[in-house]
């Protein structure tokens, strides 16, 4: 392939590092900060130790602190991420909860499983990072509501998957309601869209499958770092998320991605990018580059990840490549 006529300006991850936000700063440093003290915070109900923080009674009834704010950020210090486990001999649901400190429940919930479901060697299972449920956003959804659905709080919703606030959900996002239950007459989460098998596209030029499906109905597609990646169908960009960031777990492990919704209202989602050639609410046609494979561990937007690899995903109907 020739010379590439990439569109408008780049944002490449390679760039200098920009400084952490002051949400990470003031999240990390609390943290080490308190670590040893009580706070009335978070999900163990501690209290803070007055050496730390001056307290003022407000009304006789709420506590404020007027040296260090107690941020909603300090309720959950664990990994974010989802992870997909692979059921061993011996495996029970309540076994694996509990190796993975979440609720037999959660287990049950994101799989579709029942508490008298027979576990399989080898079937593939989603594990939660925290007892809860899973919810795929719908059309008119809003926050609000959906925390209501599944008695969550939109407060913890909004800090655990680290959105900037309640309305920064798109359609096709999924997100985990922390003690989330599932109603007993829940309504359709994830449906399916039938397609015809040439609807999407393959996401990027050459490269090939080193990982089948996966969370969340998703393939992992591996090449060079640098080469191009597609829109697998005509749609707009409804996010773009560029990081700086070399953790690991950055965008909950998807270092820097794009999402796009698609005129059926299907999404595609293509994570652990190099860098970006469109912004929110471009429209793209079927085949356009809109961004370069990352995925490089170490590099800038690269998230969790062991090589050069995009993380290609389908919101709402089968993906075609999958195996």
């Amino acid at each position: 392939m020739g010379a590439l006529p990439f569109p408008g300006s780049v944002k490449n991850n390679t760039a200098n590092p920009l400084p952490p936000s002051p949400k990470e700063v003031f999240s990390a440093n609390i943290l080490g900060y308190l670590e040893s003290s009580e706070i009335f915070q978070g999900q163990g109900g501690e209290v803070l130790d007055d050496n730390y923080v001056d307290f003022s009674t407000v009304q006789d009834s709420a506590l404020v602190g007027s040296s260090i704010p107690i941020s909603p950020w300090l309720w959950f210090e664990g990994k974010k991420e989802i992870n997909d486990y692979e059921v061993k001999d011996g495996d029970t649901i309540s076994s694996i909860a509990a190796d993975f400190g979440v609720s037999s429940e959660t287990v049950m919930w994101a799989n579709s499983l029942s508490s008298g479901s027979t576990l399989k060697i080898g079937q593939k299972l989603v594990i939660l990072p925290i007892s809860g449920v899973l919810y795929r956003v719908q059309t008119g959804d809003t926050l609000s509501a959906v925390a209501k659905i599944y008695k969550g709080e939109v407060a913890r919703i909004v800090v655990f998957n680290e959105l900037s606030d309640e309305n920064d959900i798109t359609i096709g996002d999924i997100l985990v309601i922390p003690d989330g239950v599932l109603p007993a007459a829940p309504k359709i989460i994830i449906p399916q869209i039938p397609l015809a098998s040439n609807y999407f596209i393959w996401p990027t030029s050459g490269g090939r499958i080193t990982q089948g499906l996966h969370f969340y109905n998703a393939i992992d597609i591996a090449n060079s770092c640098g080469t191009p990646i597609y829109a697998a169908a005509q749609g707009q960009v409804i996010k773009e998320i560029i990081t700086y960031s070399t953790s690991l777990w950055a965008n909950r492990g998807a270092g820097s991605y794009i999402k796009l919704l698609h005129p059926n209202g299907t999404t595609t989602f293509y994570g652990h990018l190099m860098a970006s050639f469109v912004n929110p609410g471009d429209q793209v046609s079927q085949g356009q580059i809109i961004a370069l494979m990352g995925g490089q561990p170490g590099t800038a937007g690269a998230g969790r990840s062991t090589g050069c690899h995009v993380h290609f995903e389908v919101g709402g109907a089968r993906n075609p490549f999958a195996y």
